[in-house]
Formats: structure tokens, C-alpha cells, sequence
């Protein structure tokens, strides 16, 4: 019996290992020349794309480390006035209550004024000494690393690794603080965001967590929000629930915002610096009023 996957025609319908690595030899070789290059880059990058000599994964993780490279960190850093920050002067409990609402795993400490940060707490190391009855929270402070808004999101990344940091504050050109930045912010620019427990498989975008009450993606489509909630937001002018939003508070949504519209409370339970992520909708109950007593004689 004929082989029906012949080994020299499968050979010639794929560009072979050599190939390939030719390919990528030559775009690391581009790679290293000067600035002024990088739109020739582009071309054969996006030209190996169409020839399908690069699959679309590698295709868009090569144009993000491109694109991390033309980009600093005043692109892509949480501004100052969004920066979840600790009062080293608060009491233990309101500081563990701001940690658990935050959700983060690192805080900037500040002391007497947000401007005078001294350094950087991690959740960790708190939980882990908090039980201890002389506790000095000055001492788990780490040592801020603080860098300009200017500096190369490449150059920050490999600092990053060096030095095994995970959080930079940003300074601007009057040495004042302009925002923070994160391993995980540069990362995402060239592997897309970074998934975690809220991150979901599939196309589905609104989860039932009661009979009144769901947990809701804020890039779905605003049809399939009003279709599935029996809602009734605009769908001529905007097509995400989150720039639906977005629109409503004339502003970047914020962890906490709520917004009431047709029976439904939309709340944002995730967001970044440049978007709302996830909503937890609830169905407002309207309790029928009681009958009321007859004053008929």
C-alpha cells in the first residue's frame, strides 16, 4: 500500500528548518542596526508573516519586543494619581484593609506626604509578620527604585531582570513622582495581557454568579450585554460595554465606580490604567409595597 503522506512531498509543502532559522537569522541580524531601520524590520517581518514562514503568535510577540523598544516608560506607566499607595503612619488594620481592596502584591510607602515615598512593601512579607506582636512595619520596607519617564521600556525590562525588581516609581524631569510601572506592564506589551485568576478561556463574557447577579467582561459587545440582561444601553454610538462606561463617568473607569442604568448596577471590580477589565452587574429587587389596610368603615 502507496503511502498516502509521502515523505518528499510533505518536505516540499513546508519551508524546512533551515528556512526558518535563515529567516530569523537575518530579521536578529536587523535587528542590531540602528533605529532607522526598524521600518525595513517591520517589512520582513510582516512579509515572513504572510509567507507563513512565522506563525501568528511568534509574528506578534517579534512586533510587540519592536514596538517595546520605540516605547518608554511615560507610554505605558499608572499615573500618579492612580497609584494605590500606603501611609506608613496608618494603623495595621486600615492598612491590611487597603492591601485586600487593592489586590496588588506591591504598594509604594509613603510618609507624611504621598510625594515622599520611602520605599516599597510587599504583601507577602507583611502577612508573614503580622502576627508577630512587635511588629515594625518601617522594617519590611523595601528600597524604591526610581527612574526617569523618559527611559526605554528595553533598557528597563533587562534592568528589571538584573536586578530582580518588579516595581519602578517614575520621576519626572523636576524629580517629582509622575507614576509607577511594573515588570508585568512591559511584559504585556509584547505577549498581550498577562492572564490570571479573572482571565477566562473561550468567547463566553458574562458569567451568572446568581439569579441577579453577574460577572461581566467590559469588552463585550453591548447587543449581547442588552440581549442577555434584558438591558437597554446605546448601541448606536458605542459597541463595548466598557466604552459604554467609559462615557458615562467622562473618564477612565476605576476600581469602585458604579453606574445604575435600566435596573442594573454595573460596578467595576478590575480595571488598569487605561481601561475598565471586569463588572460585576447586580439586578436592583423592587419589593412590591405591602397592601395597605382598608379605612373603610
Amino acid at each position: 500500500m502507496s503511502d498516502p503522506y509521502p515523505a518528499a512531498d510533505a518536505d516540499a509543502s513546508r519551508p524546512s528548518k533551515s528556512s526558518n532559522k535563515s529567516l530569523l537569522d537575518r530579521v536578529f541580524r536587523r535587528l542590531r542596526r540602528e533605529p532607522e531601520d526598524r521600518d525595513s524590520i517591520k517589512a520582513a517581518l510582516d512579509s515572513a508573516h504572510e509567507r507563513d514562514l512565522i506563525d501568528a503568535e511568534s509574528y506578534s510577540m517579534i512586533k510587540g519586543a519592536l514596538d517595546v523598544s520605540e516605547s518608554t516608560v511615560s507610554d505605558i506607566m499608572v499615573p500618579r494619581s492612580r497609584m494605590d499607595m500606603l501611609d506608613i503612619a496608618q494603623p495595621l488594620p486600615y492598612l491590611l484593609s487597603a492591601i485586600i481592596d487593592a489586590a496588588h502584591s506591591r504598594f509604594p510607602v509613603y510618609e507624611d506626604e504621598r510625594e515622599n515615598i520611602i520605599g516599597i512593601l510587599l504583601a507577602k512579607d507583611l502577612l508573614r509578620c503580622m502576627l508577630e506582636p512587635d511588629l515594625d512595619l518601617r522594617s519590611l520596607v523595601r528600597p524604591a527604585i526610581f527612574i526617569p519617564e523618559s527611559k526605554r521600556l528595553n533598557v528597563l525590562l533587562r534592568e528589571f531582570r538584573i536586578n530582580r525588581n518588579h516595581l519602578a516609581i517614575v520621576i519626572d524631569e523636576h524629580g517629582g513622582t509622575s507614576g509607577l510601572i511594573t515588570m508585568e506592564d512591559v511584559l504585556e506589551q509584547i505577549v498581550g495581557d498577562i492572564e490570571d485568576e479573572y482571565d477566562v478561556d473561550g468567547e463566553q463574557t458574562i458569567f451568572p454568579e446568581s439569579d441577579a447577579s453577574w460577572r461581566v467582561t467590559a469588552t463585550t459587545d453591548i447587543d449581547h450585554f442588552n440581549e442577555t440582561l434584558k438591558a437597554a444601553l446605546p448601541e448606536d454610538d458605542y459597541d463595548t460595554v466598557g466604552g459604554w462606561l467609559a462615557a458615562e463617568l467622562g473618564r477612565i473607569p476605576r476600581r469602585g465606580d458604579t453606574v445604575e442604568r435600566d435596573g442594573l448596577a454595573i460596578e467595576v471590580v478590575r480595571a488598569d490604567a487605561r481601561r475598565a477589565l471586569w463588572l460585576r452587574v447586580r439586578r436592583s429587587i423592587v419589593t412590591p409595597p405591602a397592601d395597605t389596610p382598608s379605612t373603610e368603615s
